[in-house]
């Protein structure tokens, strides 16, 4: 037998260590789903599982595992931002101190109702537990009116941290927290440092992007902690954050360009202070809105904000008296103190007030605000009395009107830019009410995953390289083929282009043809293009022929995607000639599906004459829901002759109040023998039910349909001036809650 010295002893211990080390390392570094499972089944307080770089596709990973307060349990990338979890995916977490980090969720969606779920089944909830430095990036549903959420909080005391999630696309809270059991009440979670980064307008409710409960459990105490979080154009829907839970604390939060508002929906004891909105005078940007009991706002900053009604600068709603848990309760006791609320338009008290939201605020106060601004020099709308608010120590700028002579002050407008970049009153005022220093509380950078850049590309029509493309045929067709997104494809003047494949559309581009003789475009399809999901279109310059079109019923020179769409489009014709959409009844120029929607349309300095269908059919959200087709549409000097169907008909049913549009403006155009067709079923030039703003001026019809308004919920604006009706019927309406100036019928 072979004796071993003491020295060599040691060393084939330590060797044995070594290799122990090694083994136990090798052991939690795993490259399958299958190595994933083995690994969580013998975990103990302090291990780690660490998943190896690459792509990990149709995972659903379980975590479930107890470490120790000093031992927690990890799961972690091998390299922050190189695992990438794909396809239909989730992570499930369970038990007590677990850490997530470094994971990346894209190119996929998950196959539940949550991303990440601190849960893994009804009664395993996660306490004491932390996901931090992780991405979700565009990991949407592809149908877009699929409800899901990407991060679901369950249990107590946890905390999500340095996060990115970006693009959100179909319905759905971004981030919620779950309260739908005794073990995750009160639960103390904290939300921090996290980047949200940009989400679509989804046209509907549904796109909040964080919630903390529901109105359900209302009444119950969460006692959250929401603080440091940058909120980056996060436009899902009016409610941004939807606090619908008690001793909620929203603190030194920034929200950039975001439109919609920072809302106490439900329950009471909220406290929101030192938070910051920069709106940069972007459409719909809004603040805070006050519903329930004692809430607190204040030593908040405000600056153009551009938002009216519910997604003003500061809002304190009316309630329903005695209401029901899922309505608006009365606002009492509630505070909206110490604010500085530069160059924003709207303020509003007592909002809401209808014959159901008839309980005004009372026991409240509104004081020491600073409001600076002349973007709008009657800043207050008060809807009802607000003699249970008191006023003490406001400043408004000598030019402003006030609600109310007590508790308002007046001082010269004298804003400046500081030292941070941020537009702020004499500091005078800003001592006069004790606000601080005005700096941002958190920088973009100090947010999300600090491998993930916080750039949010988005690609516009004419922002890349141009190509030109010879006349023929399907020679369009090709060029999208090769094209880039942004890229402008340049047809020959007068040149004649023929289309024998759909043209489909699926980034940003541009078609067009140089000022001059319009590049011609025909099509023996029965589209010629279809935007898909990603796809926008600007078409420039080009005279657009029926005349080979197939003879069928239901064509259409432009169609969305049959598919949802969970990204949004827009279409620009400018400078366009649109003829002969005559080959068989029906053919609209542009056609719509359901869950699809448009950001923008745009119809501008463009003839449209002989079209058997209809120009814009937005219409096919039919049940009563709110939701709706398009955000923004345009109609600008252009004319349109012999065109049966109506030239815009759009549609949004329902009482919803989540959403701003559609928004629709129609100057300077013409409309001869519009909308008179058999088959125009809604026997009017342009029909408008549910539009929020419409302005209509410098416009004439000539032996048409008449203009059919449907005003509903909401307060919508209805402006309509310096018009002309030629053997036109008058304007057609459920009510005469409109502005209409100057219109003259012969």
């Amino acid at each position: 037998m072979r004796i071993i010295s003491g020295l060599h002893l040691t060393t084939f211990f330590l060797i044995l260590v070594l290799c122990s080390c090694a083994n136990t390392y090798a052991g939690n570094l795993v490259r399958t789903i299958e190595e994933f499972d083995t690994a969580i089944a013998t975990l103990e307080p302090g291990d780690e599982v660490i998943l190896a770089n690459g792509t990990w596709t149709d995972v659903e990973l379980k975590f479930k595992a107890e470490g120790m307060p000093d031992k927690p349990i990890q799961l972690k990338a091998e390299e922050p931002g190189k695992v990438f979890i794909t396809g239909q995916s989730n992570l499930r977490i369970s038990g007590s101190y677990l850490v997530v980090s470094g994971l990346v969720f894209k190119d996929g969606y998950t196959p539940t109702s949550e991303v990440i779920s601190f849960r893994t089944s009804k009664n395993d909830l996660a306490n004491n537990s932390r996901v931090t430095n992780t991405v979700i990036d565009r990991f949407s549903n592809p149908e877009r009116h699929d409800t899901d959420t990407w991060v679901a909080i369950y249990g107590k005391n946890n905390q999500f941290d340095h996060n990115t999630m970006i693009g959100k696309g179909n319905r759905g809270v971004t981030l919620a927290v779950r309260l739908n059991t005794e073990a995750s009440l009160e639960n103390n979670h904290v939300i921090e440092y996290n980047y949200f980064g940009p989400r679509e307008i989804l046209g509907s409710n549904g796109g909040e992007t964080l919630r903390i409960g529901t109105s359900h459990y209302s009444r119950e105490y969460s006692n959250t902690v929401v603080r440091n979080n940058y909120f980056d154009r996060t436009n899902g829907e009016l409610e941004i954050i939807s606090s619908k839970s008690c001793g909620n604390v929203f603190r030194g939060n920034v929200f950039f360009e975001s439109q919609g508002t920072l809302t106490m929906r439900h329950g009471h004891h909220t406290l929101v202070e030192n938070n910051y909105f920069l709106g940069n005078r972007k459409p719909n940007t809004g603040g805070i809105r006050i519903i329930n009991e004692y809430q607190t706002v204040k030593n908040n900053y405000l600056y153009g904000l551009t938002g009216h009604r519910f997604r003003s600068a500061l809002v304190i709603m009316n309630g329903v008296s005695n209401s029901p848990i899922n309505r608006y309760n009365q606002v009492v006791d509630s505070e909206m103190n110490n604010n500085i609320v530069i160059d924003s338009d709207n303020i509003q008290l007592a909002a809401g007030s209808d014959e159901e939201r008839s309980a005004t605020p009372i026991g409240s106060s509104m004081s020491n605000n600073v409001i600076m601004s002349k973007s709008n020099l009657n800043p207050f709308t008060v809807y009802d009395d607000i003699s249970g608010i008191s006023f003490e120590g406001n400043v408004l700028n000598e030019e402003a009107d006030v609600p109310i002579e007590k508790g308002f002050s007046k001082a010269p407008y004298s804003v400046t830019e500081n030292e941070h970049g941020l537009r702020v009153p004499a500091q005078s005022l800003i001592d006069q009410i004790g606000f601080g220093e005005v700096k941002l509380p958190v920088a973009k950078e100090e947010t999300g995953a600090d491998f993930y850049p916080h750039v949010y590309k988005v690609v516009t029509p004419q922002s890349g390289g141009t190509r030109s493309v010879a006349a023929g045929t399907n020679t369009i067709v090709e060029a999208l083929e090769n094209s880039k997104p942004g890229d402008t494809l340049l047809l020959e003047n007068g040149g004649e282009y023929l289309l024998t494949k759909y043209a489909a559309i699926r980034h940003p581009v541009t078609i067009k043809s140089e000022s001059g003789d319009k590049a011609v475009v025909r099509s023996e399809k029965s589209s010629f293009f279809l935007i898909e999901n990603g796809g926008t279109l600007d078409l420039e310059n080009l005279w657009i022929d029926g005349a080979e079109s197939p003879d069928q019923a239901g064509n259409s020179v432009i169609s969305t995607s049959k598919y949802s769409m969970n990204r949004n489009y827009s279409l620009a014709i400018r400078d366009c000639r649109v003829t002969n959409l005559d080959v068989n009844h029906s053919f609209d120029f542009l056609k719509v599906y359901k869950n699809t929607f448009a950001d923008s349309i745009e119809i501008s300095n463009t003839e449209m004459s002989n079209i058997t269908g209809s120009i814009l059919s937005l219409d096919k959200e039919t049940e009563d829901l709110g939701i709706y087709n398009v955000e923004n549409l345009s109609i600008e000097a252009s004319t349109f002759t012999d065109v049966q169907g109506s030239v815009a008909n759009i549609y949004r049913g329902g009482t919803d109040e989540s959403t701003f549009g559609p928004i629709v403006v129609v100057k300077g155009s013409e409309f001869t023998n519009t909308g008179m067709g058999a088959r125009n079923k809604s026997e009017a030039s342009l029909k408008f039910h549910g539009v929020q703003k419409l302005h209509i001026s410098n416009s004439e019809w000539n032996q048409s349909a008449p203009l059919e308004l449907h005003l509903t919920n909401g307060e919508p604006i209805t402006a309509i001036r310096d018009i002309v009706m030629k053997d036109t019927g008058e304007i057609r309406a459920n009510n005469d809650e409109y502005k209409i100036e100057n219109a003259t019928y012969k």
